[in-house]
């Protein structure tokens, strides 16, 4: 009987103490990779970025990663808040932390070295290095073998539209790197993050494929009505119906999808 009641002790404190039900993720790629490794039921929480898989919008939001509050996590009742380096402000993260909830932020810049290391360190913070291990392997020859593929190095952009003004990214992002890989020259290397665009600016580089997110088009009524635009119509990707629609974090996100992103650029004709 004895046996019987320590046994069931074990069975509810691993219960409390296990798997189920325990992470808020801030970071589209942080949960991306979460999913990717099995792991997507220990999350009771995500923030706005987190848009991959499909799944993961049906979960409560804390807000916008970069713009959190102690109340919006603190309310979810998690035992680890699983945060990209970006995550912030920083001093929100560290009150938390105070509050007794486990902080554990990750690699999240705009690398593909960064993306590794991310998959990496998620593992272990979840226990499922083995998982990690698979999973990064396998990324890594995704992206290798997309990288393989024949390209044509047009001269590109990529271009989002978030509050009705274009604005296009420069170094530092990782639409810039996402360029980089797919075997293209980025029109605006010259400028750091994103910065507002207009007709004069493209009009002068020439772009010959222009990069965007799905969110974008819908922001600005569709992919007809986007090509419309005279920021994009008198340029030669448009002419050349090389306009490219990306899903976002797939553009933008640097996640373990990367290779498929790589695939479709270099598909560009």
């Amino acid at each position: 009987m004895r046996k019987f009641l320590v046994a069931i002790g074990l069975s509810l404190f691993t219960s409390i103490a296990g798997a189920a039900g325990d992470i808020v993720s801030l970071g589209g790629s942080v949960t991306e990779i979460v999913y990717a490794l099995g792991q997507e039921k220990r999350l009771i929480a995500t923030d706005m970025s987190s848009l991959y898989p499909s799944e993961a919008k049906e979960l409560p939001q804390v807000g916008y990663y970069r713009n959190i509050s102690v109340e919006g996590i603190v309310s979810t009742a998690p035992a680890l808040v699983l945060a990209s380096e970006n995550a912030g402000p920083k001093e929100v993260l560290d009150r938390i932390a105070e509050l007794g909830i486990k902080v554990e932020r990750v690699s999240d810049d705009s690398t593909v070295e960064s993306l590794y290391q991310r998959i990496s360190q998620i593992a272990k913070v979840l226990n499922t290095e083995q998982e990690g291990a698979v999973l990064l392997a396998e990324v890594k020859a995704a992206v290798e073998n997309a990288m393989t593929l024949s390209t044509t190095p047009y001269r590109a952009t990529l271009v989002v539209n978030r509050t009705g003004t274009f604005q296009a990214a420069g170094v530092g992002t990782s639409a810039d790197e996402l360029m980089r890989l797919a075997g293209f020259e980025n029109i605006f290397s010259e400028q750091q993050s994103y910065k507002p665009v207009s007709k004069e600016s493209f009009l002068e580089r020439q772009p010959e494929v222009i990069i965007t997110t799905t969110a974008s088009v819908e922001k600005s009524g569709g992919l007809t009505q986007f090509a419309k635009d005279p920021v994009i119509a008198n340029t030669p990707a448009a002419a050349a119906g090389r306009i490219v629609v990306l899903d976002d974090l797939l553009a933008l996100g640097m996640g373990p999808r990367l290779d498929q992103a790589i695939r479709q650029l270099r598909a560009v004709p």
